[in-house]
């Protein structure tokens, strides 16, 4: 499994389900009307906010409130939610100095643009996707679209979009090293390192076997 998103590596590795939340038509009508800071604050009371994922945008919102509200009412459900790590992992993270990371994910960026991420986004536009679905996905997606749609400049874009994925770039390796401090053991290997040595590298690994903070 490969993936930059530190939640869903660690609840595969914790053995976690998730449990499949339908969409409640009736309390999506009930909400209909909340501003982005209302739902926030319903949500605030329903379980622990850690970041802002959950309240980027009105619909991630009432998406969370639906899912708390789900479980809330189906306490049965905590027992499919309990962890069962898994023993036999083999964890692997690639270690990337700070200066580094920022730089490649500058030009990642601008070569994406160069390459048409804007003409896509047009395209789905174009298609009749609302625009508030892709503003929904967060990163890429948000702000070109919101740059197509006329409510910030290429240049804004630009910067905001590069620093949002710095943000979430710095996120992920704080999730990463509190993973470590879980008991999850990573092998750092160096981003650098020529392709068939990291590969033996990797296949010279031991499984481990989470550790009791």
């Amino acid at each position: 499994m490969c993936g930059g998103t530190g939640l869903y590596v660690e609840s595969v590795l914790n053995g976690i389900e998730l449990p499949p939340v339908p969409r409640d038509e009736a309390l999506r009508a009930r909400l209909a009307d909340k501003s982005l800071p209302e739902l926030a604050a319903l949500l605030s009371t329903m379980k622990t906010l850690r970041n802002n994922s959950d309240i980027d945008t009105p619909a991630r919102a009432l998406r969370a409130i639906e899912i708390a509200t789900y479980y809330h009412e189906h306490p049965h459900l905590k027992a499919l939610t309990a962890p069962h790590p898994v023993t036999d992992a083999v964890l692997v993270g690639v270690a990337i100095d700070r200066d580094t990371r920022r730089q490649r994910i500058t030009q990642r960026l601008q070569a994406r643009l160069d390459a048409g991420m804007l003409d896509e986004v047009r395209r789905l536009l174009d298609s009749g996707i609302d625009a508030d679905d892709l503003i929904y996905y967060g990163l890429e997606y948000k702000y070109l679209t919101l740059h197509v749609t006329g409510r910030l400049t290429r240049d804004e874009m630009f910067t905001q979009l590069e620093t949002a994925i710095h943000q979430f770039a710095k996120r992920q390796m704080t999730w990463f090293r509190g993973m470590e401090r879980r008991g999850w053991h990573i092998n750092w290997l160096p981003y650098d390192m020529p392709a068939d040595d990291f590969t033996a590298a990797v296949l010279a690994l031991p499984p481990t076997i989470k550790t009791t903070p």
